[in-house]
C-alpha cells in the first residue's frame, strides 16, 4: 500500500485558516453566549474545506492530510479553540462516515462533499430491526455542532434477537431534520461548539446508513479510509482532539507576552525579581507547549505516511496525546497564573483560552491514567 501523496499546493483551509481564525476570534463572545458555533464561521469554515478534508475523492474530496488539518485547527485554535473543535470533530466525523456502505455514501454526498456532519459517538440509544433498516431512538449528550449540522451519526445499540444484538452496536447516519436539539450545553468553556443533546424519536435510518461500530474499533486489519490507507480510528481520534488545545496554548502564549510586555515596560536595570519571574513563566510554558507540539507532529508524520499503524504505535499515540494534554493545561495555568488580574478579567481573551483549553483536557480520553495503562499494556505484556 503506497504512503499518501501531499497535495501539490496548500488546501484551502489552511490558507484560509487566518482568516477564519480572525472571524471567529471577533465572534466568539456571541458565540459563548448563544451557545452555538457562529453561522459566519461555520460558512467560512465549510467554504474553507473543513467538512470536505477527508471526504472520498470519489465525491470530491481533496485528499487532505492530518498534518494540514492540524497546521489548520492550530491557527484557528489561537483565536478559538471551539471553532477549531468544531473543525476537527467535522473531519472526524467525516472519517467516520466514509465507513458506510456505498449506497449510503452515494446518498450522503449526493449534494456535494461540503457536508456537515456531527457525531454521538457513547451508545445511547437503540436500533430495532425492522424491515430494509432500523428504527432509532434514544438521547445522545455532548453533540458538538448539532445545531448547525446537515446529518448526524449517532452510535446506539442493535435491539432485537439474540443474533442481531451479537452484532453489537451500530453506526447510524441520521438526517438533521429529523432530530431534536436540546439546549443542554452549559460547560464552564467551549461554550461555543454547542455540544448539546440530540434526541431521536423512533426514526427510521435504512440498512445503507448504518455500520457496525466494530468496523471502527479494529486494529490489526481496518478497513480502508477515504485515501485508502488502512488507518484505525484509535491512532487518530485522540490527536485530532489535541489539536485545539495547542491552538488555544498557542494563542494564550501570545496574549500573556503581550499582557508582560506592557507590565515589564521601565522596570530598572540589573537583576530583577519580576523580570526573573516573568522568564521563568515564559521559558517553561513555552518549552512546554513546543515539546506537544513534536509529539503531535510525530503521530501526523506517522499516520499520513506509513503503509501501516501497529497496535503498539496507537497505544504511544494515546500515550503522547494525553500527556501533550497535561503538557498544554500545565503551561496555560502557569501563563494563567502569572497573567494578574488583565489576564482574570471576564473580557480577556486569556481567560476564555484558559476556561477552553480545561475544557477540551477533560475529555475521557484524554486521561493520562487510561491511555498509560494502555501503552504500558502492549509494551510490557504484548497487548495481553
Amino acid at each position: 500500500m503506497s504512503a499518501a501523496v501531499p497535495p501539490a499546493r496548500p488546501l484551502p483551509l489552511v490558507e484560509q485558516a487566518g482568516d477564519i481564525a480572525e472571524l471567529a476570534g471577533r465572534r466568539a463572545e456571541k458565540a459563548e453566549a448563544a451557545r452555538t458555533p457562529d453561522l459566519d464561521v461555520v460558512t467560512a469554515l465549510l467554504t474553507a474545506g473543513a467538512a470536505r478534508h477527508f471526504v472520498p475523492a470519489s465525491f470530491g474530496g481533496p485528499g487532505g492530510t492530518f498534518a494540514e488539518l492540524k497546521r489548520a485547527a492550530v491557527v484557528i485554535g489561537a483565536q478559538c479553540p471551539a471553532t477549531a473543535w468544531c473543525a476537527v470533530v467535522a473531519g472526524l466525523m467525516t472519517r467516520t462516515a466514509a465507513h458506510l456502505p456505498p449506497a449510503g455514501q452515494q446518498r450522503l454526498w449526493a449534494g456535494g462533499p461540503d457536508t456537515l456532519i456531527a457525531g454521538g459517538v457513547t451508545p445511547r440509544g437503540t436500533a430495532v430491526p425492522v424491515a430494509g433498516g432500523r428504527l432509532l431512538s434514544g438521547a445522545w449528550p455532548l453533540v458538538s455542532s448539532s445545531e448547525r449540522a446537515d446529518w448526524i451519526l449517532l452510535f446506539a445499540a442493535s435491539a432485537g434477537s439474540a443474533v442481531e444484538d451479537a452484532a453489537g452496536p451500530l453506526v447510524c447516519l441520521v438526517p438533521s431534520s429529523e432530530v431534536r436539539i436540546e439546549r443542554t450545553w452549559d460547560d464552564v468553556g467551549m461554550q461555543a461548539t454547542g455540544s448539546h443533546t440530540v434526541v431521536v424519536e423512533e426514526v427510521f435510518v435504512p440498512e445503507e446508513l448504518t455500520f457496525p461500530v466494530a468496523v471502527l474499533a479494529e486494529l490489526d486489519a481496518p478497513p480502508p479510509g477515504p485515501d485508502g490507507r488502512a488507518v484505525p480510528l484509535q491512532a487518530v481520534n485522540t490527536f485530532l482532539f489535541c489539536l485545539p488545545m495547542l491552538g488555544a496554548a498557542r494563542g494564550a502564549l501570545r496574549r500573556w507576552k503581550e499582557l508582560s510586555g506592557a507590565k515589564l515596560q521601565g522596570r530598572p536595570a540589573g537583576y530583577d525579581p519580576v523580570v526573573a519571574h516573568h522568564a521563568d513563566v515564559f521559558a517553561r510554558s513555552s518549552a512546554e507547549i513546543d515539546a506537544a507540539e513534536l509529539l503531535l507532529d510525530r503521530i501526523a508524520g506517522l499516520v499520513d505516511t506509513a503503509p501501516a499503524v501497529t497496535r503498539a504505535e496507537v497505544a504511544r499515540h494515546q500515550r503522547d496525546c494525553a500527556f501533550a494534554a497535561e503538557l498544554l493545561v500545565r503551561a496555560v495555568d502557569r501563563l494563567m497564573r502569572a497573567s494578574g488580574s488583565a489576564g482574570h478579567s471576564t473580557g480577556s481573551v486569556l481567560q476564555r483560552l484558559w476556561r477552553d483549553i480545561h475544557t477540551a483536557g477533560s475529555h475521557a480520553t484524554l486521561q493520562f491514567g487510561t491511555a498509560a495503562a494502555g501503552y504500558a499494556r502492549a509494551e510490557l505484556t504484548g497487548g495481553s
